[in-house]
């Protein structure tokens, strides 16, 4: 059963599958260090000073059976919070990744085939698919 094991890890995409989600909780680490640590204290000096996040726009107030008082509100404050945060974590990511992945280099010059539209090398004289001459 081991050697099982070990063979659908060697053979299938598990590893890869494993080795790739490692890697993306450890650049979620490095994209939380720096959108708290780099970006918001910036950000802290755009916004208001004061809590912000807490800000609410009260519906309703009551009063229950216990003496407590509840508030019926819509916070505001949360869903900016929430949206400041997923810009600044979205263009951190955005960031690293456009630095890290490079585009594929281009492949050799193509064209089309007149006839059965199929891309063919800009070399070819006859297409390979429809065997037509091509200019």
């Amino acid at each position: 059963m081991i050697q099982e094991f070990k063979a659908f890890l060697t053979k299938t995409n598990a590893l890869a599958l494993a080795i790739a989600f490692i890697i993306g909780a450890a650049t979620g680490k490095v994209v939380t260090a720096i959108v708290n640590d780099v970006l918001m204290p910036i950000v802290g000096l755009i916004l208001p000073k004061g809590d912000w996040q807490s800000a609410q726009l009260v519906l309703s107030k009551a009063v229950d059976a216990t003496g407590k008082t509840t508030v019926n509100a819509l916070k505001y404050g949360d869903l900016v919070g929430a949206l400041v945060d997923f810009v600044a974590v979205s263009l951190i990511a955005f960031l690293i990744a456009k630095m890290l992945i490079r585009p594929a280099p281009a492949g050799p010059p193509t064209k089309e085939c007149g006839f059965c539209k199929e891309t063919v090398p800009q070399a070819a004289t006859r297409c390979k698919f429809c065997t037509s001459t091509l200019e």
